[in-house]
């Protein structure tokens, strides 16, 4: 394709001669003088062409004020206009680079690309490029070995984990791992999957932020802790409900509870606009291969109870988005923008890119932030975590705090159970926020819960 300023004048129909002109086509005198000029109207094959003729002088009337307003445009859109009449043999021309984000992002797809062949020196995980860019990577290489030597080890069907530092963004773990289909693994971090209960920390900061609740808020309810009915959930006005205070709850998973808080106390305004807050349905993440995560405006109030309560299995999530998330919770409220690396340097050692932590936005006030901590705070103490993080006897297998979150939903893409964790430790002075999510068929093999604490394991050994 050539550039607009090496179009020619020449006309595109200058070695076209339609309806057969030319000098054969020459006018034909009579044999016979005559001393009057006569002019015959033309029939028959004469008739025809002057048709012809008349329509094709008609259309190229009509579309010379296009073709001049078109060469009147702006470069690039002769660019495009050049395109249109370029032969299809001549070869494609390599498309314009597109406009770099901000940051480290620019970087992000090239380095996410190289992660797989880095190479582990100590604890510092580098690639090199064809063109002898050295990336340093901001991963931790023993976390990143411990958790997928895990999966591995177990032979889940489909795992994936990211661990972020909360404070910088930096991404301290990424790492995949599928028995059935090891191609699931390139994209795994950055596709969708079914939100299931992480949702209902979304549903807690819309009550949160309107000042409906607090952590030590008791809600009455009707129907099971794991109850998927929206009618039996409402009260009953004469009494016998049953009572939870919001951060047992939570810790506990209680799907009724929040789906009575989406519906009864926040209400649909307040929940779509922390859905909106927290970076649904529209690119959070520019640079990076992240899809955008998912959430529909419920149609009705029992739909809005079930996305309350984490049962709409339209509402999806990539773990890089839910891990930001549990950072930005960990952070203050405050939503760093995810990196991969710490710096980047040419062939000679010469930086030419070097990170600097950058603020997307302000998920929650900090107060909300520090209320949700609190409310998160029961998950791993008594809630469905206890199991993955005491021994049978009780007593914690990590001497630090954890804020923490699981979702539990059946999916179609892959096809099984997803399991989720979700957590930030140490909860007063947060080091590392993460998530891990396990797919499995009927038959389990391990589960989320148990991948967050052999990483939270592995990180505060050292």
């Amino acid at each position: 394709m050539r550039d607009l300023k090496h179009l020619s004048h020449k006309n595109r129909f200058s070695d076209h001669r339609p309806f057969n002109a030319g000098p054969s086509n020459r006018r034909l005198k009579s044999k016979v003088k005559s001393t009057r000029f006569r002019l015959s109207f033309p029939t028959g094959k004469r008739l025809q062409r002057l048709k012809l003729t008349l329509i094709f002088l008609a259309i190229v009337l009509a579309l010379t004020p296009v073709c001049i307003a078109t060469l009147r445009q702006p470069k690039t859109t002769g660019l495009q206009v050049s395109g249109l009449f370029a032969s299809p043999t001549e070869t494609t021309p390599k498309p314009l680079e597109a406009a770099k984000p901000p940051g480290t992002l620019s970087h992000f797809v090239l380095a996410d690309s190289l992660l797989e062949n880095a190479v582990i020196n100590g604890d510092q995980l580098t690639a090199i490029t064809t063109d002898g860019l050295r990336f340093n990577y901001t991963i931790q290489g023993g976390l990143q070995k411990r958790v997928h030597d895990f999966l591995a080890k177990n032979k889940v069907p489909y795992g994936v984990f990211v661990a972020i530092e909360p404070a910088t963004g930096r991404i301290l773990g990424m790492t995949s791992y599928s028995s059935v289909d090891p191609g699931w693994t390139k994209s795994s971090a950055y596709d969708l999957y079914p939100m299931a209960s992480l949702f209902k920390i979304i549903t807690a900061s819309a009550a949160l932020e309107s000042r409906k609740i607090t952590p030590e808020s008791v809600i009455e309810f009707r129907g099971g802790p794991t109850s998927e009915t929206p009618r039996y959930w409402d009260i009953n006005p004469r009494g016998k409900n049953n009572r939870l205070d919001v951060t047992f709850a939570m810790g506990k998973s209680i799907n009724p509870v929040y789906g009575r808080i989406a519906s009864d106390i926040a209400g649909k305004t307040s929940v779509m606009a922390s859905v909106s807050s927290f970076g649904f349905n529209q690119e959070l993440f520019p640079g990076s291969p992240a899809k955008p995560s998912q959430a529909s405006e419920p149609k009705s109030n029992n739909d809005l109870m079930l996305m309350g309560a984490g049962l709409d299995h339209d509402v999806k999530i990539s773990p890089l988005h839910a891990a930001v998330i549990m950072s930005a919770i960990a952070n203050g409220g405050k939503m760093m923008a995810p990196t991969l690396t710490s710096s980047i340097s040419d062939d000679k050692g010469r930086e030419k890119e070097a990170f600097a932590p950058r603020e997307i936005r302000r998920l929650v006030s900090p107060e909300t932030a520090a209320s949700l901590s609190r409310m998160l705070s029961s998950t791993v103490r008594t809630g469905t975590s206890r199991k993955a993080f005491h021994d049978r006897r009780g007593r914690p297998l990590i001497d630090v705090s954890i804020a923490a979150k699981t979702g539990s939903i059946n999916g179609s893409d892959p096809k099984g159970h997803y399991s989720w964790f979700a957590a930030f430790a140490p909860i007063q002075n947060p080091r590392i926020a993460l998530v891990a999510l396990v797919i499995n068929p009927d038959k389990w093999k391990i589960k989320a819960s148990q991948v967050g604490e052999q990483a939270l394991e592995e990180f505060f050994e050292k």
